[in-house]
């Protein structure tokens, strides 16, 4: 089963991005390595962060501002949870949320799933290229969300509208220029029709 390797960001500044997603929590997830492709405004994409309750999300949030992050949507509760949007120093969005509403135990900080959510202009049109490219549908629902099945991988990949994703995280969906994120896997190199860039790479042992 073709399967996310790895998940790349590309930044100008990649020691302090390092830095940043060591103190985040997120260095076991993300690696990152240096580009000078200029990027404006939203980049398409997001990462997804679950926690096990809202203790643990304001305990991250406070931790990425710390590490220089802004907020783009602070900590609040809904109807599905509790959750934040921060925007790291490289530019990549990081959304950090519970199902929960109350604390039922000490905050952790542990993250118990991350998701790279793709936002893409046709998601039924995406899906089929992933598909074709050997890569197995775990959930699907028609033109609004597609995760697909990636046990081996640290991090589950999704696709979500690009417009609705850009609302979902306080961003204009307006965007130019490089996506700054590079994915390895065995469906590379191929780059996704929206632009996405895909490595060859194989999972480690």
């Amino acid at each position: 089963m073709t399967t996310l390797a790895s998940v790349t960001l590309e930044t100008p500044d990649p020691a302090s991005a390092d830095a940043f997603y060591a103190a985040f929590g997120l260095s076991s997830y993300v690696s990152v390595r240096a580009s000078d492709a200029p990027a404006a405004g939203f980049r398409g994409f997001a990462l997804s962060l679950v926690v096990s309750q809202p203790g643990d999300v304001d305990a991250l949030v406070g931790v990425a501002l710390d590490a220089g992050a802004t907020t783009l949507k602070p900590a609040t509760k809904s109807f599905w949870g509790y959750g934040a949007v921060v925007r790291a120093p490289d530019g990549t969005i990081c959304k950090i949320a519970t199902s929960k509403k109350k604390d039922s135990g000490p905050v952790t900080r542990r993250i118990d799933q991350v998701a790279l959510l793709l936002g893409v202009a046709d998601v039924k049109a995406s899906k089929r290229f992933y598909v074709d490219r050997g890569l197995a549908v775990a959930k699907s629902f028609g033109g609004k969300y597609v995760e697909f099945d990636t046990p081996s991988s640290a991090v589950t990949l999704a696709l979500y509208p690009r417009r609705a994703l850009a609302k979902d995280t306080g961003m204009p969906q307006e965007g130019t220029g490089s996506h700054g994120i590079v994915m390895g896997g065995a469906a590379g190199p191929c780059t996704d029709p929206d632009g996405f860039v895909w490595e060859a790479a194989s999972v480690p042992a």
